[in-house]
């Protein structure tokens, strides 16, 4: 991706008040997520997005007298909110298709093993073959091996940059193995069959919580923004009649955060379901809080005009 000439000198600015070890993490998340960009240059367009989404919200709330400061400061988020559920979910989708193909690799690296050929030189002669993201971490630990790191430490590094257990837990019974003697390749066998088990059992787990989880979106982007968006529909018939709500601008405002709230503890109560970690919920919370607050606001804002018909 290419980055506009105009964007380096605010870029290089940018660069100098990041401190370097948030650059190289950050720089981490962009490659696992598969933007080959500087972090710098990232950051410097996310805050001009963000500035002009910024100034046009504010105009525009500003003109309609709903919450300009508010809007504009949403605004502002929006960028930076977009990229990073981008890059959650491209990362998280890498590591599953690395899972998926690593019991192939390891049935590989079995085979070579029972050829003759020692642990580091299987590795290499495996990366040389086909595309995709494991390869291009075998890649990456075979350079690192090469220039001096041992192999120990570059392949718990693949598992850390990865952040999978499986994928840590695999590794880890692979050095224990190599460790203690024996023949490795029926160690890595083992690992193969063991870890190809566990993920037929996850798969088998997503299916039997279907119901669950089905539920969940329903409250998530139905119920409960529909049962908030009547008390806008209420206000509205009580204002007609008279009787004006001191509360009415506060109750919105406070029925747009739980829709929100709600949205990202339902992506969560997902992920706990069907993957067991929270972390892995928070990319469903994101699609989750912009189909419910749609369907409030639908509904506060032309509920009254459906009623009265």
């Amino acid at each position: 991706m290419k980055v506009p000439k105009f964007i380096t000198p605010v870029s290089n600015i940018v660069d100098s008040l990041i401190p370097t070890g948030l650059q190289i993490k950050l720089q981490e998340i962009l490659i696992r997520g598969g933007l080959y960009l500087r972090t710098a240059d990232l950051v410097t367009m996310l805050l001009l997005v963000g500035i002009i989404l910024a100034l046009v919200g504010f105009v525009i709330a500003n003109s309609m007298d709903y919450y300009p400061i508010l809007i504009a400061i949403i605004c502002f988020i929006i960028p930076f909110a977009g990229v990073g559920g981008f890059l959650f979910l491209m990362s998280d989708k890498r590591v599953d298709r690395i899972e998926k193909e690593t019991p192939d690799f390891l049935r590989q690296l079995a085979s070579l093993l029972r050829a003759g050929m020692g642990l580091e030189a299987s590795m290499e002669d495996i990366s040389k073959q086909g595309d995709g993201p494991l390869i291009e971490e075998l890649k990456r630990a075979v350079i690192e091996i090469k220039v001096g790191r041992s192999f120990d430490e570059a392949l718990l590094a693949m598992s850390e940059r990865l952040g999978s257990k499986n994928l840590d837990r695999t590794f880890r019974m692979i050095l224990q193995g190599r460790k203690a003697g024996g023949s490795l390749s029926d160690v890595i066998e083992t690992i193969s069959e063991d870890l190809r088990a566990t993920l037929a059992l996850q798969r088998e787990r997503k299916s039997s919580v279907l119901m669950s989880v089905m539920f969940l979106i329903i409250a998530a982007i139905i119920a409960a923004p529909f049962a908030l968006g009547m008390t806008g529909i209420y206000n509205g018939f009580m204002e007609s009649a008279g009787s004006v709500n001191p509360m009415a601008e506060s109750s919105a405002v406070a029925a747009s955060g739980y829709v929100i709230i709600h949205s990202f503890e339902a992506g969560i109560l997902m992920g706990i379901i069907m993957y067991g970690s929270p972390k892995k919920g928070i990319k469903y919370g994101f699609p989750l809080a912009i189909a419910g607050y749609a369907v409030y606001w639908v509904i506060s804002t032309f509920g009254g005009v459906l009623v009265s018909f």
